[in-house]
C-alpha cells in the first residue's frame, strides 16, 4: 500500500464531507475512520493536510473531520509517533483557537482531538495548552474547556500540572468580564477540584503519592475568593450556577481555618440563591458538599447558621414534586442528603426545628416535614434512638389531617417507625389504628391526582399505600408481631373499619399462623387481659356475615373465611376438625367463580349449611343463644348493606332454629318484630326469611309470636303513631303489613309439610286474606307472593289429594283481579307472574273450577301476557327480559294445568280456540307467543295421551289448516313453532289410530329435519320447505279430513300475512298433486283459480299453478310455441320466463326445444359492425336480435332442473356453440333500442337478468354445465372468478384457460366429443374465436387427461397447425400449450423434445420488438421443459439460449427480467455436474447481475434471483459458496442483504481470486443502473469484494478508475447510493 493511494482515498472522502445529507456525511466519517483503523498515521496526516489546505472550509465540515480524527485517535492514539502527535496537537490547538468567537461544535471537536491525544501524550498536550496561557491575557474558552475535560479523562496526568495551570489562570481571573469566559473558568476549577479529590483519594495508584491537599489549598482559596466575592454577585443566572457548582468540590480543598472563616459568608450566600433560581438541584448538591466539608473539619460555625440552613432546606423540601423534570427529583434527594448530614451532627437542633412544623395546617409544610422526618428516621437511626417519644407525640395533629397527600406522608412515616421500633413505645397503638382507618377508606374517594412516577393513580392512593404498609409491617417486621397480635382483632367488628376487613384479615391470618408456630399458649387469646377485644361470638358473626358478599372489598370473603378457620381454637375447641375440612371447600367454590358468575343464593345456602353444621357440632344451648344474641346485636351495623343484612336475618333464623330454649326464641322473634326497619324492602324480605327458617323447628312458637305481635300494643301503637302523619301513615302501615304477610308466606313455605295443612286456613290465610282490598303495589305483591307460597306448600304436601281447600275459588278470583288490574301493554312488576303461579298451584287442588271460571282464567291470563308490547332495548333490558320470560313460563304452566283437567280432543279444541285470535293477529310478537303456547299445549297433550278405544280425531283437518300456513310466517320463531304443532297433530292422529306412544313414523319425523329450512330467510328455501311439509301432511292425513283441510287452506289465501298466504298456495298445490285422485271433481276448479291468478299477476306464488297447462300446449305445438316466444320483446318479462321454463318439464320435449333454439342461435351472424363516426375509431359491434333472443331463451329452459337429460344428450353441441357465442360477443353492444330500455329501467314485471350479449352467453354456458351434472366445473369457475374473466376483453383469454382447466379436472370424459366438435374452429373467420379455442386447447395439455383420453397427438397436431397464425396471441398461446405438456404429460416430453425445443427457441426470435410477448412465453415455456427433454437435444441450443436471454436480465419490464433469470436458473439446474466451459463462462458472467438484482425493486425479480443463485452454486464447484446460497436464499426467509453479500464476497475471493477484476467491471456497469436500490447495491458489492481481496489481487484492479467511478457516485441524487459509495471508498484501503 502506498501513501499516495491512502491519500487519494482519504482526499476523495474528504471532498464528500460537505454532503448535505447527515447520513451520508456520517458514512463519510465512518469511511475515514475505516482508513484510520488500518493506517492511522497516514489518514490523520491527510486530514490534517486537508484542513490546512482548505482554510475556507465551513466550520460544520471542519468539525466533522475533527470528529473523525477523534474517533481514530480514541483507539489508535498509541500508534502515533511523536512527530505526528505534535502535528495533530498543533492542528487541533489551532482549530480550537482559530476564532475568538464561541463556535461550540467546531471548538468542541478540536478539544476532543486534544483530549484523545492527551490520554497518551499528556505532556505534549499540556505543554501546548500551557503555551496558550499567556501571562496577563485571558485564555480562550475552548482551552479552559479542554483543560477541564482532561482533568476528568486523565486526572493522574493532569493533577501534577495543576500548580502551573493555576498559577497561570489565577492572575487573570479578575480580567474575565464576559459571562461565557467566567462560566468556562468555573467549569475548569470545578473539574480541577474533582480531579484533585480523585487523585488524593487514590494515592496508592497515583504517579506521585507525596501530593497533599496543601499543594492546592492556597491557589484554590485565591480562586474561591474571586468566585465567591465577585462572580457570585453576577446578574447572570447561568454564571451563578456555575460558581455554585465549582464551590462545592472546591470547599473540600480549602484550608480548614479558611473554610471555618468563610462559612458564615458562604452558607448565607448559597442560601440566598434559592430565591433567585427555579432549578435548585446544583445549589442543593453544592450545599451538601459544603456541609460535608464543614462537618469533616468539625466546624462550629454550623450551629450559628443552622436556623437559616434548616429554614432554606425545609422550604425546598416543601416544594411539590409535580414536574416531570428529573432535576426536580434529584434536588429532593440532595436536600434530604443535607438533612442527613445535619441529623448526624446536630440531631437535637434538627428535631427542635422540624417537630413544631408538624402542627401547622399548611399542606405543603406538613407533607415536606413528614418527608424529612421519615428520611431522618431511616438515615440517622442511631441519633434518633432516644428521641422516639418526642417524635411519636409530635404526630398527634398530622393524624387528624384529612388531606390525601398528608395522609400518604403520615402512612410512610408510620411505616418507617415500625421498622425502627417506634410503635412499641407508648402511643404506638394510635399509629396502628390510623393505618387501619386509612385502609377502611372507600375506593370511590381515591385520590385526586396521581404522582409523577405512577402510571396507575389507584396504586398511589392513601388506601392502597396503607394496605401495603399494614401487610408489610405484619409480615416482614418481626418485632411488630407482639404489638399487632391480638390488638388488630378489635378492628374487626366496628362498622367504620368495614372497608379495612380484607387487609385486616390477611394480616391477622399471617400473625395467627406465626403464633401457632410459636405454640398453643402463645396463640390462645386471654380475653380477660384484653377487655377491648371482641368476643368469639362477635368475631364469628362478623366474619360469617361479611363472607356473604365475598368479592367486595378486594375479596374479603376469602380473607374472612381463612381468618375464621385459623381462629377456631379461640372460638370453640370442637370446631377445628370440621372447619379444616369445610372452609377449604368454600374457598375452592369461590375460586371457581367470579363476581359476575357467582350464584348468590347458592353461595348463601352453602354458608348457612356451614353455620348449621357448626351449631350441630357445638350442640351447646348457652353458646348458641349467646351467638344468636350477638347476631341480633349486629343488625344495626348492616343498615347500609341490605344484602348482607338479609343474610344476617337468615343466620339469626338458622341459629334460633338450633336453640332449644323456647323463651329465648320467642324473645328474639319479638325483638326482631319490634325493631325491624319496615320501610326497607330488603329488610322485610330478610325478616320473613328469618321467621320461615325458624319455623322449621319452632312452627307453633313462630305463629304464636306473629299472632301476639298483631294483637300487641306495640303494633297498634305503631299504627296509631303513623296515623298522626297523614301524608305518609298509609304507606308506612302497608309496609308493616307487607312484612307480616311475607312472614306468614315464608312460614308456610318452610314449615314441615305434615304440620302446615292444619295451619293454612285457620292461622295463616286468615291473617293474609283480610288485606286483599289494598291498592298499594308493594303490599299487593307481598300478598300474591305469600298466597303463592301457601298454595305451593299445599300442593307439595303428601296429604294434598285428600285436602278440600274451601278458599280456592276466592283466591283464584282475587288473583285474577290482581292480574286484570295490571297495565295490559307493559310489564313492570312480577305480580302477573306470581298470580299465575298461584293459580297454577290452585288449579290442581280440589274442588275443581267450573267452566266459566276456567274460561275467565284462560282469557284473562292470555290477554295480560299476549298484549304486552315488545320491550325496547334499555339499560335494564336484561331484567325486563328475565321478568317477561318468567311470566311467560308461569302462563305456560297455568294453561298446561288447565288442559290436564280436560285431556280430550274437545278440551284441546277449546284451548286452541282461545289462542286462535292471537295466532291470526296482525302483530308478529303476538303470533309468536300464541304459536309457542300452542306447541307447548300440543306436546303436553301428546305426552299425556291415553287412548283406550279407536276413536276419530275429528278436528285434525281444522287444526292442521290453522297451523300449517304459519310455517312461512315472517317471524322465524313462529315458523318453528308451527312445524312443532303440525308434528304433534300428526302423532295425535297416529295415537287415535291405535299406534303406541313410542312409535316413530318415518314420514312425520321428516318434519323435524325440515325445521332448519324454516330458519333461512331466503323465500325459495322457505317455500320449498313448506312444499315438503305439505307432502308430509298429504301422506298422513285421513281422506275424510282432506276437504276440511283444503277449505281451511283456501281461507288462508286471504291471510293479511303475505308469507302465510304463499305457504297456503304451496301446500294447496302439493295436496292437489299428491291427492288429486281423491278430489278428481275438484281439479278443474282449482286449476282455473290458479290460471286466473296468473292473469291477474297478484302474486308470484300463483305462477307455478300454470306450469302444467303450458307443458300441455308445448307438447302439441312445440315449434309454434318456440317461434312465438322468440318473438317476445327483450328483456323477457317474468311471465315469459316462467313459460319457457315450463317447456322443460319433460326431457323429450326439452330436447326438441333445445335443438330448435340452437338452430336459431347459429343461423344469423352474431353481430354487425356499425360505421365509426370518428376517423381512426374502431367500428362498434352491435348484437343481432335473433341469436340474442335464442340465448336468453336457452338460459330460461336450462334453468329448469327437468332439462338435465336433454342437456346431456346435446352436451357437445351446446358447450361448443355457447363457448363460440361467448368469444364472439366479447365487447359487443346491445342494439340501441334495448340500450334505451336499460337506461330507462326495466319494468317490475321483467326478469332481473343481465341482457348484455356476452354476459347472457356466459350465464347460459354456466347453466349448461350445471344442468349437465358438471356442477364442479361451474363451482370451480365461481371460486376462481372465471365467469367474470370470460365477460371482459382483458380477462377473456384467462377465463377460457380456467374453463379448460376446470373441464379437464371435473369433466374429462366429455372432452373427446367436445374436441371433435371444436376441430373445425381453427379456421374460423373470427379472430376472437381462434384465440378462445387455442387458449382452451392449450390448457388441456396442462392436465394428464389429454394422455388418459388419448387426445395428446390430436391436440399437438391442432396446436402446431396454428403456429404460423397471423395473430400474435394465437402464436403465444400455441407456445404456452406446448409448454403445458411438461405438467400435463411429462413422460411424453422426451419423445417430442426436438419439436418442442425448436418451437420454443424459434419463439425467442419472434418479432422485432424487444418486449415481444411471444418471446416471454418462450422463456417461460423453456423453463418448464428443460428438465424433461433429452440432455443431448438441449445441449445443442444451450449456449444460444443463454446468450439470447442475457439482455433480458436488465429489461425495463419486470416480467422479462423475472422470466429470463428464472430460465437461467433452470438451465444451471439442468447442467449440474455436467457444465461445459463455454456455459460456465455464462454462469460466471451472470453471477454479479444476479447478486445485484437481489435488490431489485420488484419482489418477483428478487425471488427469481434467489432461485437462480441457488441453482448456480453447484456449477461453481465451491461448496462454501453453494452452502451460503442455500442458507441465505431460501424462499420465505428474510434476507439481510449486507450480511449475505459479505459472506458471498468472502467465498468468491477465497475460491475465485482471479474473478475480482471481472466482477468489479460488472459492478461499474451497474453504477449507472436506473434502479436506485440496484445502484446502491453495486458499490456495496464493490466494497465487500475489496474487503475480502488479498493484496496479491491488486493488479486486477484499476484503482484509479474505481475511485473515479465511486467519486461520481458520491454526487448521486440518492442519499443511499452516496452512503454506499462512501462505505466502499473506506474499504478500498485494502488495495490502495
Amino acid at each position: 500500500m502506498t501513501e499516495s493511494s491512502i491519500k487519494k482515498l482519504a482526499s476523495t472522502l474528504l471532498d464528500a464531507i460537505t454532503d448535505k445529507d447527515p447520513v451520508v456525511q456520517e458514512q463519510v466519517c465512518s469511511a475515514l475512520c475505516s482508513l484510520g483503523e488500518v493506517r492511522p498515521v497516514e489518514t490523520l496526516r491527510t486530514c490534517e493536510e486537508y484542513l490546512r489546505q482548505h482554510d475556507k472550509l465551513a466550520h460544520p465540515y471542519r468539525a466533522a473531520v475533527l470528529r473523525a480524527m477523534e474517533r481514530v485517535l480514541s483507539s489508535r492514539a498509541s500508534e502515533l509517533d511523536k512527530d505526528t502527535a505534535s502535528t495533530i496537537i498543533l492542528l487541533a490547538s489551532s482549530e480550537m483557537t482559530k476564532t475568538k468567537d464561541l463556535v461550540w461544535d467546531w471548538q468542541q471537536a478540536a478539544s476532543g482531538v486534544l483530549v484523545a491525544v492527551g490520554r497518551q501524550f499528556i505532556s505534549k498536550v499540556m505543554e501546548e495548552l500551557l503555551r496558550k496561557l499567556h501571562p496577563g491575557t485571558l485564555p480562550h474558552c475552548a482551552v479552559l474547556h479542554t483543560l477541564a475535560s482532561l482533568s476528568v479523562a486523565n486526572a493522574f496526568g493532569v493533577v501534577p500540572f495543576l500548580p502551573s495551570v493555576l498559577s497561570s489562570l489565577l492572575p487573570v481571573l479578575g480580567m474575565a468580564k464576559q459571562d461565557t469566559v467566567r462560566v468556562a473558568f468555573c467549569s475548569a476549577l470545578q473539574r480541577f477540584s474533582e480531579g484533585a479529590l480523585e487523585y488524593l483519594a487514590n494515592l496508592d495508584r497515583a504517579p506521585d503519592p507525596t501530593v497533599r491537599k496543601d499543594a492546592f489549598a492556597t491557589d484554590i482559596f485565591s480562586a474561591y475568593d474571586v468566585l465567591f466575592h465577585q462572580w457570585l454577585q453576577s446578574r447572570e443566572a447561568k454564571l451563578r450556577l456555575a460558581v455554585v457548582e465549582a464551590l462545592g468540590p472546591m470547599s473540600h480543598l480549602l484550608p480548614s481555618e479558611r473554610l471555618e472563616e468563610q462559612l458564615p459568608k458562604l452558607l448565607p450566600g448559597i442560601l440566598a440563591l434559592y430565591k433567585k433560581h427555579s432549578e435548585t438541584f446544583y445549589l442543593s448538591k453544592s450545599l451538601g458538599q459544603i456541609l460535608e466539608a464543614a462537618v469533616s473539619v468539625g466546624s462550629r460555625t454550623l450551629e450559628t447558621q443552622l436556623d437559616a440552613l434548616l429554614a432554606a432546606l425545609h422550604s425546598q423540601i416543601c416544594v411539590p414534586v409535580e414536574s416531570s423534570s428529573p432535576l426536580v427529583m434529584s434536588n429532593q434527594k440532595e436536600v434530604l442528603r443535607c438533612f442527613t448530614v445535619l441529623a448526624c451532627s446536630l440531631p437535637d437542633r434538627l428535631l427542635a426545628f422540624l417537630l413544631p412544623r408538624l402542627d401547622t395546617s399548611n399542606e405543603r409544610t406538613r407533607v415536606g416535614t413528614l418527608q424529612v422526618v421519615r428520611h431522618v428516621i431511616n438515615s440517622a437511626a442511631a441519633q434518633m434512638e432516644d428521641k422516639k417519644p418526642f417524635i411519636l407525640s409530635s404526630m398527634r395533629l398530622p393524624l387528624l389531617d384529612t388531606n390525601s397527600k398528608v395522609k400518604r406522608a403520615v402512612v410512610q412515616v408510620i411505616s418507617a417507625m415500625a421498622h425502627h421500633g417506634y410503635l412499641e413505645q407508648p402511643g404506638g397503638e394510635v399509629m396502628i389504628e390510623y393505618i387501619v382507618q386509612q385502609c377502611a377508606l372507600p375506593p370511590e374517594q381515591e385520590p385526586e391526582k396521581p404522582g409523577p412516577s405512577s402510571k396507575d393513580p389507584k396504586a398511589d392512593s392513601v388506601r392502597a399505600v396503607s394496605v401495603r404498609t399494614l401487610y408489610l409491617v405484619s409480615t416482614t417486621v418481626d418485632r411488630m408481631s407482639h404489638v399487632l397480635w391480638p390488638y388488630l382483632l378489635q378492628f374487626l367488628t366496628p362498622v367504620r373499619f368495614t372497608g379495612a376487613l380484607t387487609p385486616l384479615c390477611r394480616s391477622l391470618v399471617h400473625l395467627a399462623q406465626k403464633r401457632q408456630e410459636a405454640g398453643a399458649d402463645a396463640f390462645l387469646i386471654q380475653y380477660d387481659a384484653h377487655a377491648s377485644l371482641p368476643s368469639p361470638y362477635a368475631v364469628t358473626a362478623r366474619l360469617l356475615v361479611v363472607s356473604s358478599s365475598p368479592y367486595l372489598g378486594d375479596g374479603r370473603g376469602v380473607a374472612a373465611l381463612r381468618l375464621l378457620s385459623v381462629l377456631h381454637p379461640n372460638i370453640h375447641p370442637l370446631l377445628g376438625q370440621h372447619w379444616e375440612t369445610t372452609v377449604p371447600l368454600l374457598l375452592g367454590y369461590l375460586d371457581e367463580h367470579t363476581e359476575e358468575t357467582l350464584p348468590q343464593e347458592e353461595w348463601e345456602e352453602k354458608l348457612l349449611m356451614f353455620l348449621r353444621d357448626t351449631l350441630a357440632i357445638v350442640s351447646d344451648n348457652a353458646w348458641i343463644c349467646q351467638l344468636s344474641l350477638e347476631l341480633c346485636r349486629q343488625l344495626p351495623c348492616y343498615d347500609e348493606t341490605p344484602q348482607e343484612k338479609n343474610f344476617l336475618y337468615k343466620c339469626i333464623g338458622t341459629t334460633l332454629g338450633a336453640a332449644s330454649s323456647k323463651e329465648v326464641v320467642r324473645k328474639h322473634l319479638q325483638e326482631l318484630l319490634e325493631t325491624a326497619r319496615y320501610q326497607e324492602e330488603a329488610e322485610r324480605e330478610g325478616l320473613a326469611c328469618c321467621f320461615g327458617i325458624c319455623a322449621i323447628s319452632h312452627l307453633e312458637d313462630t305463629l304464636a309470636q306473629l299472632e301476639d305481635f298483631v294483637r300487641s300494643e306495640v303494633f297498634r301503637k305503631s299504627i296509631g303513631i303513623l296515623n298522626i302523619f297523614k301524608d305518609r301513615s298509609e304507606n308506612e302501615v302497608e309496609k308493616v303489613k307487607s312484612a307480616l304477610i311475607l312472614c306468614y308466606g315464608h312460614v308456610a313455605a318452610r314449615a314441615p309439610q305434615e304440620l302446615v295443612l292444619a295451619k293454612v286456613e285457620s292461622d295463616i290465610l286468615r291473617n293474609i286474606c283480610q288485606h286483599f282490598n289494598t291498592k298499594d303495589p308493594a303490599l299487593k305483591l307481598c300478598l300474591v307472593q305469600s298466597v303463592c307460597m301457601v298454595s305451593r306448600a299445599i300442593c307439595s304436601s303428601t296429604q294434598a289429594g285428600s285436602f278440600h281447600f274451601t278458599r280456592k275459588a276466592e283466591l283464584v278470583a282475587q288473583m285474577m283481579e290482581f292480574i286484570r288490574a295490571e297495565p295490559p301493554d307493559s310489564l313492570r312488576t312480577p305480580i302477573r307472574k306470581k298470580a299465575m303461579l298461584t293459580c297454577t298451584y290452585l288449579v290442581s287442588v280440589e274442588p275443581a273450577l267450573d267452566e266459566q271460571a276456567r274460561a275467565d282464567v284462560i282469557r284473562g291470563c292470555l290477554h295480560s301476557v299476549m298484549a304486552l308490547l315488545p320491550e325496547p332495548e334499555e339499560e335494564d333490558g336484561g331484567c325486563q327480559k328475565s321478568l317477561y320470560l318468567e311470566t311467560l313460563h308461569a302462563l305456560e304452566g297455568l294453561l298446561t294445568s288447565l288442559l290436564q283437567r280436560n285431556m280430550t280432543p274437545q278440551g284441546l279444541q277449546i284451548m286452541i280456540e282461545h289462542l286462535s285470535p292471537w295466532i291470526k293477529s296482525p302483530r308478529g310478537h303476538e303470533r309468536a307467543r300464541a304459536l309457542g303456547l300452542s306447541a307447548l299445549l300440543l306436546r303436553h297433550f301428546l305426552e299425556q295421551l291415553r287412548v283406550s278405544a279407536l276413536v276419530p280425531f275429528h278436528n285434525l283437518g281444522l287444526l292442521v289448516g290453522l297451523f300449517s300456513p304459519r310455517c312461512a310466517d315472517l317471524w322465524p320463531a313462529t315458523r318453528q313453532e308451527a312445524v312443532d304443532c303440525v308434528y304433534s297433530l300428526l302423532y295425535l292422529q297416529l295415537g287415535y289410530e291405535g299406534f303406541s306412544r313410542d312409535y316413530r313414523d318415518d314420514v312425520a319425523e321428516r318434519l323435524l329435519s325440515l325445521k332448519d329450512g324454516l330458519v333461512h330467510p331466503d323465500p325459495t328455501i322457505l317455500f320449498h320447505t313448506c312444499h315438503s311439509i305439505g307432502q308430509i301432511i298429504a301422506k298422513r292425513l285421513p281422506p275424510d279430513q282432506l276437504i276440511s283441510l283444503l277449505l281451511t287452506m283456501f281461507e288462508a289465501l286471504g291471510d293479511p300475512e303475505k308469507n302465510c298466504s304463499r305457504a297456503a298456495t304451496v301446500m294447496i298445490n302439493c295436496l292437489l298433486q299428491e291427492r288429486g285422485g281423491v278430489l278428481q271433481e275438484k281439479v278443474p276448479e282449482i286449476v282455473s283459480v290458479l290460471r286466473s291468478k296468473l292473469q291477474e299477476a297478484q302474486g308470484e306464488h300463483v305462477l307455478p299453478a300454470a306450469q302444467h297447462s303450458m307443458y300441455l300446449l308445448a307438447t302439441q305445438h312445440c315449434a309454434a310455441v318456440v317461434s312465438s316466444l322468440l318473438g317476445s320483446p327483450l328483456p323477457l318479462d317474468s311471465h315469459t320466463s316462467m313459460l319457457w321454463r315450463a317447456l322443460a318439464v319433460e326431457p323429450r320435449l326439452a330436447a326438441q326445444v333445445l335443438g330448435l333454439l340452437l338452430e336459431k342461435m347459429s343461423r344469423d351472424v352474431p353481430f354487425k359492425e356499425s360505421r365509426a363516426f370518428l376517423l381512426g375509431r374502431t367500428p362498434d359491434r352491435v348484437a343481432t336480435l335473433l341469436p340474442l333472443s335464442a340465448t336468453c331463451a336457452l338460459f330460461e329452459v336450462l334453468s329448469t332442473p327437468a332439462a338435465g337429460p336433454a342437456v346431456l344428450e346435446l352436451y357437445p353441441q351446446l358447450f361448443v356453440a355457447l363457448l363460440l357465442r361467448v368469444s364472439c360477443t366479447v365487447g359487443v353492444q346491445l342494439p340501441r333500442n334495448l340500450q334505451a330500455q336499460e337506461r330507462r329501467g326495466a319494468s317490475p314485471a321483467l326478469a332481473a337478468r343481465n341482457l348484455e350479449p356476452c354476459s347472457s352467453a356466459v350465464d347460459t354456458l354456466r347453466a349448461v354445465l350445471l344442468r349437465s351434472g358438471s356442477e364442479d366445473v361451474a363451482q370451480r369457475m365461481d371460486l376462481e372468478g372465471g365467469w367474470e374473466l370470460l365477460r371482459t376483453s382483458a380477462g377473456h383469454e384467462e377465463g377460457a384457460t380456467r374453463l379448460a382447466r376446470a373441464m379437464a379436472e371435473h369433466a374429462g370424459p366429455r372432452l373427446p366429443l367436445v374436441l371433435k366438435t371444436l376441430a373445425c374452429t381453427h379456421s374460423s373467420a373470427y379472430e376472437n374465436q381462434r384465440v378462445t379455442t387455442t387458449a382452451f386447447l392449450a390448457e388441456l395439455l396442462n392436465s394428464n387427461v389429454a394422455n388418459d383420453l388419448m387426445l395428446l397427438d390430436s391436440l399437438l397436431e391442432s396446436l402446431v397447425a396454428r403456429q404460423k397464425d397471423t395473430c400474435a396471441s394465437v402464436r403465444r398461446l400455441v407456445l404456452r400449450g406446448l409448454a403445458n405438456l411438461a405438467s400435463g404429460c411429462p413422460d411424453k416430453v422426451r419423445a417430442h423434445g426436438p419439436q418442442l425445443l425448436t418451437a420454443m427457441i424459434g419463439g425467442l426470435d419472434d418479432g422485432d420488438s424487444p418486449h415481444s410477448p411471444v418471446a416471454l412465453e418462450a422463456m417461460l415455456g423453456l423453463a418448464r421443459l428443460v428438465h424433461l427433454v433429452e440432455a443431448w437435444d438441449l445441449r445443442s441450443g444451450l449456449l444460444h439460449v443463454a446468450i439470447r436471454i442475457r439482455p433480458f436480465f436488465d429489461s425495463e419490464k419486470m416480467e422479462f427480467r423475472t422470466a429470463s433469470i428464472r430460465l437461467f436458473g433452470h438451465l444451471n439446474q439442468v447442467c449440474h455436474g455436467d457444465c461445459e466451459d463455454v456455459f460456465l463462462d455464462q454462469v460466471v458472467g451472470g453471477l454479479a447481475p444476479l447478486l445485484l438484482h437481489l435488490q431489485d425493486p420488484q419482489a418477483a425479480v428478487a425471488s427469481a434471483c434467489r432461485f437462480a443463485l441457488r441453482m448456480c452454486g453447484p456449477n461453481l464447484a465451491c461448496e462454501d459458496l453453494s452452502a451460503a446460497f442455500q442458507k441465505h436464499l431460501q424462499e420465505g426467509r428474510a434476507l439481510h442483504f449486507g450480511e449475505f453479500l459479505n459472506t458471498t464476497c468472502k467465498h468468491l475471493m477465497h475460491h475465485f481470486p482471479d474473478l475480482l477484476g471481472r466482477l468489479l467491471t460488472t459492478c461499474l456497469f451497474y453504477f449507472k443502473s436506473s434502479w436506485e436500490d440496484v445502484r446502491a447495491a453495486a458499490p456495496l458489492f464493490t466494497g465487500f469484494l475489496v474487503l475480502h481481496a488479498e493484496p496479491r489481487q491488486q493488479p486486477q484492479v484499476d484503482l484509479d478508475q474505481l475511485i473515479s467511478a465511486l467519486q461520481i457516485l458520491l454526487k448521486d441524487p440518492a442519499p443511499e447510493v452516496r452512503t454506499r459509495a462512501a462505505e466502499a471508498l473506506g474499504r478500498l484501503v485494502k488495495l490502495a
